[in-house]
């Protein structure tokens, strides 16, 4: 087989069929339209969502709540989860990516003060709770906000 020799599948190809040009193009007269109606009008036809006076189903259905546009998405990471690492090390945002701690950081990583921390870290974040920071500190590292 060549590729000059290619053809489309039987049946797969059909000439289009042009409205309104005749009873012998079998589509004359009102050109698939039907006899009378808005919609066999030239520009006639209902909006998207109408449904001829009856309450549309996007107003009958209930709306709640509010998405506030300047929300900042904030990954939370308790002071416990630290101690897998090094003693000594600099952790930062890529750090915990690249350990799998965290997979996305979206707008930003909050270290948060729940639990022991046993090791000193050199701690690299967005935030840092006040009890967060104090442990930090008080096990000999340094939290810095990045």
């Amino acid at each position: 087989m060549n590729l000059t020799e290619l053809k489309p599948a039987q049946g797969s190809r059909t000439n289009c069929s042009r409205k309104g040009r005749g009873h012998g193009s079998g589509n004359g007269k009102t050109a698939g339209r039907g006899q009378d109606g808005q919609k066999s009008r030239s520009g006639g036809g209902v909006r998207i969502g109408f449904e001829g006076g009856q309450m549309p189903l996007y107003r009958r259905l209930p709306k709640r709540g509010f998405t506030c546009r300047n929300s900042k998405d904030i990954v939370a990471i308790n002071v416990d989860v630290l101690n897998r690492f090094e003693e000594g090390e600099t952790i930062s945002v890529e750090l915990l990516i690249e350990t799998g701690v965290i997979k996305n950081p979206r707008d930003g990583v909050k270290i948060l003060g729940n639990g022991e921390l046993t090791k000193k870290f050199t701690v690299r974040a967005n935030a840092f709770s006040k009890s967060a920071v104090e442990k930090i500190e008080a096990a000999g590292g340094k939290a810095e906000v990045v």
